[in-house]
């Protein structure tokens, strides 16, 4: 008998329309209809030839299509036997589809569709018949009549889609395990008794699964009807994309985005769940329901809901870690942090070693001495600067330039790097200043003459800021120590001037040193020098040493190198100890501390300092530098950001340390 033809009631550019869907959401709804028939296993198959992939199976054990309702199903779009019930004829599941449109999606991956179903009718036979379709001519469905099988035959349809437009890599088990899991995920948690495999490897969404959590969102409204909405969010253990479900009230996704919000490290899907989604799909807008003001409120929540779920995770996770490295001791901080700064030096070393560990997948198993080693090498980098970092970064851990940019991004975001290099500075002068101080004051320093002979070298490389903070960058000058050469006579032949002292033997007591360094400008024609005489420590500095340094001081400065340009000379005279005139002499009326002498054009200054007293200044600006370094932490709000932005890498405890911090700080600023 010939096969009968159906002519599909509907336009045909519909059903292109219809026809036209990637390989993966093609194919499922193909499983989809298998488990509506109440199939306990579907099977996706690839048949492979001598020259590829040939066809694409998909085979389920269910009750099959009636050759009665064939009519109904393929004829005109909209006839699905579903679409008089919400629940499967058998086992009472709740129904995927109910338009009857799925079925056209298989001749997205190819131009023939055949659709073989064996079902058994009301009189207990068990018949046989096929239904194909062929992309050339949509609307022409082909239906063969039904032949009578044996009595043991089970029931359950076959569909086989031939020619197929191209090899389908996205099919095979390596690649579709994951989205096909995505999107069976919450029908298999929900329906234990069904088992669903593609290309011989089965489903399991649980042993994919890292975690998952469901919330209750605010109901939203859509033309006066109110709908609940529930998030059902998964987190897989591996996974190239995101996405977004819109599913019906009972978990069948009908429509999939990309979400436009990040959780950075996490790879999830999040099923809305509502009835809302169930009316949009019957009425045929679920395609544009992006511009449903009450999905955009929904969606927003859940967005919210993601974020702040994965992040309070993260926050578990990297403080569990961080724990781990102290049980360990490779942690490099040993002691309490103690002001803010301190505080936030050690949240930005957690947030780049947390980063660094997700980054370098051997990291955490190395052993605990190269552990250890990094993280210092970290930790120091943190404390240097951008710079030291970002060496860090690309030389040493060759990081990948998105992660160096971000990480970079972290200190100029929180504008943390400078206050933290600033720190650091001070730190590290506060502890030149104690080593200088024992050095020349300590009972078992005080001795070795041979290191303080070479103090005039220490101050010199870099250290002339202990004179003032406009001191602080100087250089070389070679014709300023040619003149100070010259003039010498003025202060004693023997005064050693920009050179090392070498001693001619063991006993011999420090002679006079004296340093020069020039102040760079602002301007071509200005100058700027600072000349240091450092008095041998058992020369006090009396009235003719004043004299003698102001001598000197005039005469340098109308030196004939120096005379026609704009020069501004600062001198300083320092010794361990000053006599009472020279004492009288540094506290003059309407005059700095120390200032024993000023040109009235101001162009020259004589300076004389004991050494107790520049140590007390210098410390008292260090002191001061890191009081506002406290205050600009609290001010820029910058551990607030931290806090906010980076909270799932940061250690409780710092919490309570800034807390305490930030009140000292604060109580210091008040009493101040």
């Amino acid at each position: 008998m010939a096969d009968r033809h159906y002519q599909v009631v509907v336009e045909k550019d519909h059903i292109n329309k219809l026809a036209s869907a990637k390989p993966i959401p093609a194919v499922a709804e193909l499983v989809w209809n298998g488990l509506d028939a109440d199939a306990t296993r579907v099977d996706v198959g690839l048949e492979r030839g001598p020259l590829g992939l040939e066809a694409v199976t998909v085979t389920d054990n269910g009750h099959g299509i009636s050759f009665d309702e064939a009519e109904a199903l393929f004829g005109r779009l909209g006839g699905s036997w579903k679409a008089h019930g919400n629940r499967s004829r058998k086992r009472g599941r709740i129904l995927h589809g109910k338009e009857g449109k799925g079925r056209f999606k298989a001749l997205a991956i190819g131009r023939v569709a055949q659709w073989t179903s064996v079902y058994r009718a009301e009189d207990g036979r068990v018949l046989r018949f096929t239904i194909t379709i062929i992309r050339d001519d949509l609307t022409d469905v082909r239906v063969s009549e039904p032949e009578e099988l044996g009595r043991g035959i089970s029931t359950g349809v076959e569909v086989r889609i031939t020619e197929l437009d191209r090899s389908f890599r996205s099919l095979e088990a390596d690649q579709a395990v994951q989205p096909f899991s995505e999107l069976f995920a919450l029908y298999l948690t929900d329906y234990r008794d069904v088992a669903v495999f593609v290309d011989r490897a089965k489903l399991d969404p649980e042993s994919l699964i890292e975690n998952r959590a469901e919330f209750t969102l605010n109901e939203v409204t859509h033309e006066g009807r109110t709908y609940g909405v529930k998030l059902h969010l998964i987190e897989w253990k591996s996974s190239a994309e995101r996405w977004v479900f819109l599913c019906g009230d009972e978990g069948f996704p009908f429509q999939r985005l990309t979400p436009t919000f990040h959780s950075p490290g996490h790879q999830f899907s999040a099923y809305l769940r509502s009835g809302l989604f169930d009316e949009l799909q019957t009425t045929g807008q679920i395609d544009l329901a992006d511009f449903t003001p009450a999905l955009k409120s929904a969606y927003d929540e859940a967005a919210d809901l993601t974020k702040g779920y994965f992040k309070d995770l993260d926050t578990e996770q990297s403080r569990s870690e961080i724990e781990k490295w102290k049980e360990q001791n490779v942690y490099p901080y040993r002691e309490p942090a103690e002001s803010v700064v301190e505080v936030a030096e050690r949240q930005v070393f957690d947030i780049l070693a947390l980063n660094l560990n997700r980054q370098l997948p051997t990291f955490s198993d190395q052993d605990s001495r190269t552990k250890a080693f990094q993280l210092r090498m970290l930790r120091h980098a943190v404390e240097r600067g951008p710079e030291e970092l970002q060496h860090i970064f690309t030389e040493v851990l060759q990081l990948p330039i998105k992660k160096q940019q971000e990480l970079s991004q972290l200190l100029r975001d929180a504008d943390l790097g400078n206050i933290i290099t600033a720190s650091r500075l001070v730190t590290d002068r506060m502890r030149f200043l104690t080593g200088l101080e024992a050095l020349i004051f300590d009972p078992d320093t005080k001795p070795h003459v041979k290191e303080r002979s070479q103090l005039h070298r220490i101050l010199a490389e870099g250290n002339t800021w202990v004179f003032g903070e406009e001191f602080n960058l100087t250089v070389d000058d070679q014709s300023l120590t040619e003149v100070l050469r010259k003039h010498r006579q003025l202060i004693g032949a023997d005064t050693v001037i920009d050179e090392p002292v070498k001693r001619i033997d063991g006993k011999v007591g420090i002679v006079d040193l004296m340093l020069s360094r020039s102040v760079p400008t602002n301007r071509a024609d200005e100058r700027e020098h600072l000349v240091v005489e450092l008095k041998r420590p058992s020369k006090k500095i009396g009235g003719a040493e004043i004299m003698q340094a102001k001598s000197y001081a005039y005469t340098v400065a109308k030196d004939e190198r120096f005379r026609h340009i704009n020069t501004r000379w600062t001198f300083w005279v320092v010794s361990n100890d000053l006599d009472e005139f020279a004492q009288t002499e540094a506290r003059q009326k309407d005059k700095p501390r120390g200032q024993v002498a000023q040109t009235d054009d101001g162009l020259v200054e004589v300076w004389v300092k004991s050494w107790a007293e520049l140590f007390a200044e210098s410390k008292g600006r260090m002191r001061f530098v890191q009081d506002r370094l406290q205050a600009s932490v609290n001010r820029e709000d910058a551990l607030t950001y931290l806090r906010s932005t980076y909270a799932k890498y940061l250690n409780p405890e710092l919490e309570e340390v800034e807390e305490s911090a930030v009140q000292v700080a604060e109580a210091e600023s008040t009493s101040a």
